[in-house]
């Protein structure tokens, strides 16, 4: 299955994210082979990833958006959790603090965007700064459009600089949201995350499909691919990512990684060791 294919924003296409079916599977209904799959993905993604970080020539940013509920820190505990912490690092992006706001306002996203040998994840993104502010009227439409090109020039440069981007939006219906809405508050171990601002966001949530669909189709390009992924289902959406991600990282086609020394020289003096420890055993 090319997830691949199915789910990225061909540039230059204009999607409208309400005839986008939150609740598609493709058709997969065996959830014994689905959790089969993810076992031998998440052994792929350290495999990759070891090699990656070995490499030390390349770096990959994940970003991930959507709506509240939409899935993020589970994509993250349930997809992400196969890579070794020495070599993948999320960032989460609240609202912006006093000294960010003196910078331009893609300064505190530029700033933790990764190393090479590194994964980054985005826990929402530079695009919140357009998406969102906009349609909280904090900016207007020219100043959104404009931040719009200059993400697009952020997100070049980073690329010609070696860095391989994947924007994810996870799209959840309103109704599953609500869904979600209830587990946390019949959850105490979630209550934590419930906030006024989530209910306050659900009354203009065509505003923010409206927004988010404008920001995908002028922003997915050959360099920095949107994909979005049906998420009403949980496990069909790390499914999803999880193909997709490691088919990225595939196509980066990294080598073994090499030894930094004389494998030869270091296996003599191994055999020198192993004999030495025996001659000690047997005194």
């Amino acid at each position: 299955m090319n997830f691949c294919n199915r789910y990225r924003v061909a540039p230059g296409s204009k999607i409208e994210l309400h005839g986008i079916n939150p609740d598609d599977t493709n058709g997969i209904e065996d959830r014994a082979a689905v959790e089969a799959r993810m076992a031998e993905l998440h052994g792929r993604l350290g495999e990759l990833q070891t090699k990656l970080y070995a490499e030390r020539q390349r770096a990959v940013l994940v970003c991930l958006q959507g709506m509240d509920s939409a899935g993020k820190d589970g994509v993250i505990r349930h997809v992400f959790s196969a890579m070794n912490p020495m070599g993948c690092r999320v960032t989460s992006f609240k609202q912006p603090t006093a000294q960010e706001q003196t910078h331009d306002f893609l300064w505190r996203y530029h700033a933790v965007t990764p190393e090479k040998g590194w994964v980054g994840i985005f826990n929402r993104s530079h695009y919140e700064s357009a998406v969102v502010e906009s349609v909280q009227k904090l900016i207007d439409q020219e100043t959104c459009q404009k931040r719009y090109t200059q993400i697009d020039d952020f997100e070049r440069m980073l690329t010609g600089a070696g860095t391989t981007i994947l924007k994810f939006f996870l799209h959840i219906s309103k109704g599953e949201q609500l869904a979600r809405f209830k587990a946390r508050l019949d959850d105490p171990m979630k209550r934590w995350k419930i906030s006024e601002a989530d209910y306050r966001q659900r009354e203009v949530w065509h505003e923010h499909m409206a927004a988010y669909g404008s920001a995908i189709s002028q922003t997915s390009t050959a360099h920095a691919p949107w994909h979005v992924i049906p998420s009403n289902h949980k496990w069909f959406r790390d499914l999803a990512l999880g193909e997709i991600l490691v088919s990225a990282l595939e196509e980066l086609a990294i080598s073994d990684p090499k030894p930094t020394v004389d494998i030869e020289a270091i296996r003599r003096r191994y055999h020198e060791a192993e004999r030495a420890a025996k001659n000690e055993g047997k005194k």
